[in-house]
Parts: structure tokens; C-alpha cells; sequence
């Protein structure tokens, strides 16, 4: 007989066999890549934002109703987020978890309102949304879901329907999207959401698929590890830090903004993301008890954490300072324009920074950066050209890019420890923009977004800033600075495919550019660097070639030498960047 309905505990079990049938499709997912290209993360990302939900619902507890078990997998899904995959996947269990509210179990009308839920919110959260991608199948699987209940209100046939109108969505996502018909792949993110339906389906059939295959972070995929936010330089701390999870209690919904203002008028380095049901809660201050006292008045707390800040610095202090090294720019540069604002007394206020004898005064600036890298050399790179921040503490790496994005809550504990009054976020990376907006929404600090779309184009943001104007009004001529700057990837194609309307070989040297797609490929790769730089814009005069991980620092000379022949008025320089999956990153100015 059909379930007719589910509770907490099979909104669980649904949710853990649907995280199950991902991970066992997670490499299909990333061959749907458009570029043949060898760093497909999409399924990587989707897996890796959907098991933190996993992880967070399951500590709501077996005895959770549906409602708190899908609040806690949006938490666990918001926070857990990486590359725009995720971020949309994680606003779908947003609306659904709106969708469930209040509801200790739920029938197959009250799961068709979900996804539909789901649906608004996923499409609210993108600027400009596209068709043939995830948000068509969530659209066309929550409306075959509503239509199914309102035919036959159980569950199981709800999900059945869903399951069968998203197998269609992905299939026709070719036809919307030119460069997936292109490409002879479907749209990656649709197809990992209707796998994560698939197995929802089944545990409402009575076959859930294995939970011990999603047991181990990392377990028959390409998975990194958590990667905190690499600091460069002082971690401003003193007192105590106090986080926890507040639940509303039974209509008494959370009032975010009224917390947000109390907390912060009894402590600093405040947080407070969630909504009316469920919110973390993170504040800097001396007496841990007091934060605790008001968040028992407000609703009911878990996952309490106190650390004591002071014990704790100087160790970072030492872990950090052997990370990242920088040396001063010359007056024109970032470093000694943000030094030159130091000195006519832009420096914001002296807070309190602990060491290893007691309080030491650290300055606190107006205007910081958190940026992206995908490697240690891009990192020293982008950290050189911001020293001055750095030095204050108000300059962060994330570290993160192609295949390792950084989630939406890396990026936040960034911008959260990042000692500045207002924010920019270089993501480096298109597939981290998405991230990069939601943090810029989940926080009181004012952030902006520079939507650089690799490294290179991060270090011309970073020569434009000017640290004696607001974060707003370094954000434009930032992003034109990026933009100003021509740049192309060299990388190995990992299938036969079309691209640009060329064809590609498995195994040839492949130059994409950020506007364009393919630039060159062939089998001499010095030969397809050539070919990609005669189809930029001429004009540059300086060419830099950022060598990756997989490149020598001989072959690196040997290319610079042959682009010398071919243009003997360019000066062209070498640096170490170490990036993966990327032989060469150039950029011409």
C-alpha cells in the first residue's frame, strides 16, 4: 500500500537514501561538464552541500517532527553550500523547509507545497535565472507534484510523479540551452536533483539505499576536506566565543533582527543566521552566560559551544604567521596606498587582540577583502598585493576554486574574522559568485561582491582598489579593472567533445577564455597557447603566465621564450601559482 504520509524520522530516512543515490551517481554528475574539462565538480558540490544537511538534520534527533528535521537540513544546507549547484540546492530545502512549517508529519499535498516552495525560493535566489538548469526541473517536478496530489494525496505517488517529471526536465534541458545540445550533455545540477528525488523515492517504496555509503566524509568521491578560511595576518579575539543553535518555541517564532541588535549590544563579532525557526548564533564577548541567559529567553538552544579566546591566540598567531608572507608594495601600490590611509588616520579603532601577555591594541580598518584562491602560490600571490590589509588582519584567503569550492559558511567565518568595518569578496571563480552573494546577505557587515572569475582577474581588481573609498565604490571600478584585463586557462580535455563550434579531442592542450569558451586546442601545447594568445585583443603590453601544479618551472620558461619569438614587444613574466587542473593561467595587460 502507497505511504500516505511521512513524520520526522521518514522525512530523515527519505532524506538520507536521497544523499545515498547522489553519491552513487556523483561521477555522472561531473562528467556533464559543458567544457570537457578536468575539474567537473558540480555532483561534488552537490554532495558536499547535501551531506552537511544530512549531518545537521541528524542531529535534530530521531524524535524530531518534520517540521524541525527539514529546518535543521536548510540550516545544515545554507552553511554547508559550495558553487552555485549547491547554493540553489540549498535554497530549494530553504523553501521547503518553509513549506513544512509546522506540520509534525506531512501528506502528499503538504510535500507538493514544499516543492513548490522550493521552487520560489530557488529562483528568487538567482539574479538573472536561466532555463535548462536546475531551477527548470525543480519547476517542472514541483508542478507534476502539486498536480499528482491533487489526483492522489499520498506521498509515495507524489514522489513518484516528481521523480518522472524531473527525468523529463533534464532530458529537454539540451533544448533550451544551446551549449548543452552542444555539448551532447544534460544540464549537470538538474540531473544530480532528479538522482536526489530518485532516492528519496525509493525509501518511500521501502528501499532506501544504504545509509553506510554516506557514512565517511570523502568516500568514493574527489572530496577535500573542510578547508578553513586562510587568514593573513592578526585573528582579532578577547573574551570568550560563544555559539549555539536557537529553536522557536511553538508559536513564539524567532525575531532575527530584535537577537541580532541585543546581542550586539552586549558583545562584538556578532552572527545570527536562520530565520523565525531556526538560527545559529555566534557572539565575541566576557560573560558567555549573559549571551546564553538571553538566548533561553528567546527559544530553545543546542549545540552550545564556549571557547576562550585569549588562551587560545597566540597559538594561532604562530600557526598563521608561518602561512602567508608579504612585502611592501611601493607607493603606488595597494600596500603603500592603504599604509599612506593608515597614517592620515583611516584606521578605524584600536580593539582588543590577545596574546601570549594579555590584550595588545590592533587596528581595526574601515575597508577589507576576502579573497578566493585554489592553490598556496595564487594565495601568496593575491596576499603580496593586499599586505597592508593583511597586516591588520583585515585581509583573508579562502582557500578554494575548480572542484573545491569553498562553502557559503567558510566564506562567512572569513568575512565574519576579518577585522573591517565593510567587506569585499573576490571570489575568483564563477561557480563561487552565488556563495559569495548569499554570505553578502547572511551578515550586518556591508559586503559587495567583485565577481572576478579567476585569480588573474583578482590581481587586477586588487591594483585598483583604494582603500580611501567605501567598499560600494571600489566594487565598480574594480570589477572593470577585472574585466579590463585579458585572461585564458590551459588545461587537458578529458573526452572527445564540441565546443565553440570546434571539435575536441580527448588528450589535446585545450586555452578557454572566461568570455569566449574555447580558444585553441591542439596536441603541441606550446603551439595551443600561441594560438589562443593571437586570438586575444591586441594591444597588451605585459604577459603573465601563472604555471599550475601540473607544469614545471623549465616548461613555464620554455613557453615564455617561445611567446617572446612570436611577439618581441611584449614583456612577459613567470610566477608560480601551483593551481590544479590548470597546466597555465595567462593574463595580458
Amino acid at each position: 500500500m502507497p505511504r500516505r504520509s511521512c513524520d520526522g524520522a521518514g522525512f530523515l530516512a527519505a532524506f538520507r537514501s536521497a544523499v545515498a543515490a547522489l553519491e552513487a551517481n556523483v561521477d555522472e554528475i561531473n562528467s556533464l561538464n559543458v567544457f570537457p574539462v578536468p575539474d567537473g565538480d558540480t555532483g561534488t558540490n552537490m554532495l558536499a552541500t547535501v551531506r552537511a544537511a544530512l549531518e545537521e538534520a541528524d542531529k535534530a534527533g530521531p524524535e524530531a517532527d518534520a517540521e524541525r528535521a527539514a529546518q535543521a537540513a536548510s540550516f545544515g544546507a545554507l552553511m554547508g553550500a559550495r558553487g552555485n549547484s549547491g547554493v540553489i540546492t540549498s535554497q530549494i530545502l530553504a523553501g521547503m523547509a518553509h513549506g513544512l512549517a509546522g506540520k509534525r508529519r506531512f501528506n502528499g499535498l503538504d510535500l507538493a507545497h514544499a516543492l513548490d516552495a522550493g521552487t520560489k525560493t530557488a529562483y528568487k535566489a538567482v539574479a538573472k535565472p536561466v532555463e535548462g538548469t536546475i531551477l527548470t526541473v525543480i519547476r517542472e517536478a514541483s508542478a507534476a507534484a502539486v498536480t499528482a496530489a491533487e489526483r492522489d494525496n499520498n506521498v509515495e505517488s507524489v514522489l513518484a510523479a516528481t521523480v518522472e517529471a524531473a527525468e523529463r526536465a533534464v532530458a529537454k534541458t539540451p533544448s533550451l540551452l544551446p551549449i548543452l545540445r552542444e555539448a551532447h550533455v544534460v544540464d549537470a545540477g538538474g540531473q544530480g536533483l532528479f538522482r536526489l528525488f530518485q532516492g528519496a523515492l525509493e525509501a518511500a517504496r521501502g528501499r532506501p539505499l544504504v545509509e553506510g555509503a554516506v557514512a565517511a566524509p570523502g568516500v568514493g568521491i574527489a572530496a577535500r576536506p573542510a578547508v578553513p578560511a586562510v587568514p593573513a595576518g592578526e585573528e582579532v579575539g578577547f573574551g570568550y566565543e560563544t555559539v549555539y543553535l536557537v529553536q522557536a518555541r511553538p508559536g513564539q517564532p524567532l525575531d532575527v533582527p530584535a537577537i541580532q541588535a541585543y546581542l550586539e549590544s552586549i558583545g562584538d563579532s556578532v552572527l545570527v543566521a536562520g530565520d523565525g525557526h531556526l538560527a545559529k548564533v555566534h557572539v565575541h564577548n566576557d560573560r558567555p552566560d549573559a549571551v546564553i541567559g538571553y538566548g533561553l529567553s528567546v527559544g530553545m538552544l543546542s549545540r552550545i559551544t564556549i571557547e576562550n579566546l585569549d588562551s587560545q591566540a597566540q597559538d594561532v598567531r604562530e600557526a598563521r604567521a608561518a602561512a602567508f608572507v608579504g612585502e611592501a608594495g611601493g607607493p603606488g601600490s595597494a600596500r603603500g596606498m592603504a599604509t599612506t590611509a593608515l597614517a592620515a588616520g583611516r584606521g578605524g579603532d584600536a580593539v582588543a587582540g590577545a596574546g601570549g601577555d594579555g590584550p595588545t591594541p590592533v587596528t581595526r580598518l574601515p575597508l577589507g577583502v576576502v579573497a578566493v584562491a585554489p592553490s598556496e602560490g595564487l594565495a601568496a600571490v593575491l596576499t603580496d598585493m593586499a599586505a597592508p590589509f593583511r597586516e591588520y588582519g583585515a585581509f583573508r584567503v579562502v582557500r578554494g576554486g575548480q572542484s573545491a569550492n569553498p562553502s557559503t559558511g567558510e566564506l562567512l567565518d572569513a568575512v565574519r574574522a576579518t577585522t573591517a568595518d565593510e567587506l569585499l569578496i573576490l571570489p575568483n571563480n564563477p561557480n563561487v559568485v552565488l556563495a559569495a552573494r548569499q554570505v553578502a546577505s547572511m551578515t550586518d557587515v556591508p559586503v559587495h561582491i567583485v565577481p572576478t572569475r579567476n585569480c588573474a582577474e583578482g590581481i587586477a581588481a586588487l591594483l585598483e582598489l583604494d582603500p580611501h573609498r567605501s567598499a560600494e565604490e571600489n566594487a565598480g571600478p574594480m570589477t572593470e579593472a577585472s574585466r579590463a584585463v585579458q585572461t585564458m586557462q590551459v588545461t587537458e580535455a578529458i573526452r572527445d567533445a564540441t565546443v565553440s563550434g570546434r571539435k575536441v579531442k580527448k588528450g589535446q592542450t585545450i586555452v578557454l577564455d572566461p568570455d569566449d569558451g574555447l580558444l585553441a586546442a591542439d596536441n603541441d601545447t606550446q603551439r595551443a597557447v600561441l594560438t589562443g594568445l593571437g586570438r586575444l585583443e591586441p594591444g597588451y603590453g605585459l604577459l603573465t603566465i601563472y604555471y599550475g601544479e601540473d607544469a614545471t618551472l623549465d616548461d613555464a620558461e620554455t613557453l615564455a621564450l617561445r611567446v617572446r619569438e612570436a611577439a618581441p614587444g611584449v614583456d612577459v613574466e613567470i610566477v608560480h601559482g601551483g593551481q590544479p587542473h590548470y597546466r597555465y593561467l595567462v593574463s595580458a595587460e
